[in-house]
């Protein structure tokens, strides 16, 4: 009996020494499965269908330039099994269509499967609508990938779509911020390695820890191509899931999730440098938010309201410089009995 402590810890080395020598031992080539362009299905099968699926997860919604309604979510939930799907409305959201478009990354042999979880989609000044999505080995294999597809004709009976382009390492949960000089702004979070998994995963990718953080990407050519720009690495921060409007001023104003609610960073170039990051008045808890400019000209804010308290002096001031009469507190959603609102996706 005296033993067996002995036994046990040996083998609880044995299998700690393993997962490190399992992530070292990974190899670029399984690594880079993750690159490849996975397929863009656009005449999914009954298996896609609503009885077939296992939880779903919000990700997006976005209006066309003729008023149809897309809307993206993601199958199996938050999960390494997670796959893209697409949908319309022709009726203002009254209806739906079945998926019309599926993102299902297949899983290589012998390494960890692949999937879709992080996106949105995105009508640009142009009246083409993007779908961001993003793609990695496992749960987040460190590097993840962010992609586009892109369709010039939404409003059509038989959209079609651009061939995947991956632009970036990380993850678009948001949608892109057009600034008043043409720049176009689009928010990408590259995880913190705890969120790593697998096990086996836990050492790859070092060479992406300078830059894990809520960074933001540009382009100058209406889409052509994306660039980093800067970014910031909130404290505490808890996938980011950050937004950027632009003031008055010209300066930006990012908001990001973090574990102890939202905090935020300020910027006088365009993005190019960032103010020290600062929790912020607006409350709200470890969730996700939205704010975005509506064509009035004022703010649009919504956060969660269990937490909801007066706001303070010092933000009603903020947004009197970005909104002429500040901010106007509104319910606009009271959840049934037994559900609740965990994600927030608007369209204006």
């Amino acid at each position: 009996m005296k033993y067996y402590p002995m036994i046990r810890l040996t083998a609880l080395f044995w299998c700690a020494a393993s997962s490190v020598l399992l992530a070292a031992d990974v190899s670029p080539s399984v690594l880079d499965l993750s690159l490849a362009p996975p397929a863009i299905n656009t005449r999914p099968g009954p298996e896609y269908d609503d009885q077939r699926r296992v939880g779903n997860m919000i990700i997006g919604i976005e209006r066309t330039p003729q008023g149809r309604l897309w809307a993206c979510w993601v199958g199996n939930g938050d999960s390494p099994n997670g796959f893209f799907m697409l949908a319309t409305s022709d009726d203002g959201g009254g209806t739906w269509s079945r998926p019309r478009v599926v993102i299902d990354p297949t899983d290589p042999p012998n390494a960890p499967q692949r999937r879709a979880l992080v996106g949105n989609l995105w009508t640009d000044p142009l009246g083409r609508l993007w779908c961001f999505f993003d793609q990695s080995l496992g749960y987040f294999d460190g590097r993840c990938g962010d992609w586009y597809i892109r369709c010039d004709n939404p409003d059509a009976d038989d959209p079609t779509w651009t061939a995947p382009v991956r632009f970036a390492d990380g993850c678009t949960l948001n949608k892109p911020t057009v600034l008043t000089n043409g720049d176009w702004l689009l928010p990408v979070s590259l995880w913190t390695r705890d969120r790593i998994g697998p096990a086996s995963l836990t050492e790859a990718h070092h060479d992406l820890d300078a830059i894990r953080m809520a960074n933001v990407f540009v382009s100058t050519d209406q889409g052509q191509t994306w660039t980093r720009r800067g970014g910031v690495a909130f404290p505490g921060t808890d996938f980011d899931e950050h937004m950027i409007v632009e003031r008055r001023d010209g300066s930006l104003w990012m908001l990001a999730r973090t574990k102890n609610g939202i905090s935020e960073s300020l910027s006088t170039d365009r993005g190019a440098t960032w103010s020290a990051p600062q929790p912020s008045t607006i409350q709200n808890p470890n969730a996700r938010f939205f704010i975005r400019r509506l064509a009035s000209g004022k703010l649009l804010l919504v956060i969660d309201d269990t937490m909801l308290t007066p706001l303070a002096p010092e933000i009603a001031q903020l947004q009197l410089d970005l909104a002429a009469d500040g901010w106007t507190v509104q319910q606009i959603s009271a959840p049934r009995a037994g559900t609740a609102i965990s994600t927030k996706a608007l369209i204006k």
